[in-house]
């Protein structure tokens, strides 16, 4: 999967969406049939796979971890499945966040394995094994809707009120993953994120397909005024403008803004260009979660970033607050039933004694 979206894909469709269509429709084609036709193992818990519509960031991993906490609090014990993007290691691994770095096991996982249980895997049957094995009783998949072997219970596609589906065109003409009635087909419900009119034509198609739709924002947490602050604010994630716009809302000036590419890990003299711009122009340094477990554990210029760096922590907040509870129910509901059309299915299997 592409990692860094090319900017005309959040733009209308222009002469270069177009020039790809041919590409799009093929990989579209392919997407949707695998979509279609993947044998999907079956696990003995349920999953809850948040996934989204398009290539780049809207709001999975902190709906994740909200879903998490609600499952805590239900006496719950859940386990994040990640593929690990952006980390070295190719073996199915138990995160460890004292002991790993996200230049091994990835960004999102360690911000994962810092609330609950995770476990990174290239083969998603395998990581889900170990979590049932480590006693998760209820897996939640960040991302893999697309592309997850696994059996999905409850399937929740995030979608950016602000950004919706870009220009609508598929990979590589657009950020769009697969076709969207495939998608939709395949999913349980729709949550839209933020304020903006970008998503509603999804919204729509949801409504047509009988699928419910919930709605929530990102908050900062805590009381994380920078009223009056001048900052140099830094992000290596999907929509670094989302972020920007987030520091501004707290009433900070951003003097100095720099944009990476998502899961990017910072040279020294880009840690270097940060360091020097904010101490010559006298700003405080302000960044994402993401980017801050990225810098971690490292020594030097890096160890120095951290330190002046303040992190501004988002949570995803649901509007019904009962709606992450809701969604653990309902795929409660439907592990037990795809666990007793299982049991039917092997029994009809079972030739009759004569």
């Amino acid at each position: 999967m592409i990692s860094e979206a090319p900017p005309f894909w959040w733009r209308k469709a222009d002469w270069r969406a177009w020039l790809l269509l041919p590409l799009s429709f093929l990989y579209g084609r392919i997407a949707g049939h695998r979509m279609a036709h993947a044998r999907r193992a079956s696990v003995p818990v349920p999953v809850i796979c948040v996934g989204n519509f398009t290539v780049g960031g809207a709001g999975k991993t902190p709906t994740a971890l909200t879903i998490a906490r609600a499952a805590k609090a239900k006496g719950l014990k859940p386990g994040f499945l990640s593929r690990g993007y952006g980390g070295s290691l190719d073996v199915t691994t138990v995160v460890d966040p004292d002991h790993h770095r996200a230049i091994a096991v990835g960004d999102e996982p360690l911000l994962l394995a810092q609330e609950a249980l995770t476990v990174i895997s290239r083969r998603r049957i395998e990581g889900a094994a170990r979590l049932v094995a480590e006693g998760a009783d209820l897996i939640i998949m960040d991302d893999g809707f697309q592309s997850a072997r696994l059996a999905i219970d409850y399937a929740l596609l995030v979608i950016d009120a602000t950004r919706g589906l870009g220009n609508g065109h598929i990979v590589p003409g657009g950020p769009v993953r697969a076709p969207i009635r495939q998608q939709l087909r395949s999913a349980t419900a729709l949550l839209k994120v933020g304020g903006g009119n970008a998503a509603d034509r999804i919204v729509r198609m949801a409504a047509r397909a009988a699928k419910p739709y919930f709605t929530a924002s990102l908050k900062v947490r805590g009381d994380n005024t920078l009223a009056g602050t001048k900052v140099l604010a830094f992000a290596g994630i999907a929509d670094p403008a989302k972020f920007f716009r987030t520091v501004e809302s707290r009433g900070a000036e951003i003097v100095v803004a720099k944009s990476f590419g998502d899961h990017e890990h910072l040279t020294e003299e880009e840690i270097d260009d940060i360091l020097t711009t904010a101490e010559r122009q006298g700003l405080l340094i302000v960044t994402t979660s993401k980017d801050f477990v990225r810098l971690s554990g490292h020594h030097g210029k890096a160890a120095r970033l951290v330190e002046k760096s303040r992190v501004i922590e988002v949570d995803m907040v649901f509007e019904d607050h009962l709606a992450p509870s809701l969604i653990i129910d309902r795929a409660i509901v439907a592990c037990r039933e795809r666990r007793l059309r299982e049991i039917k299915t092997a029994a009809k299997a079972i030739p009759e004694k004569v």
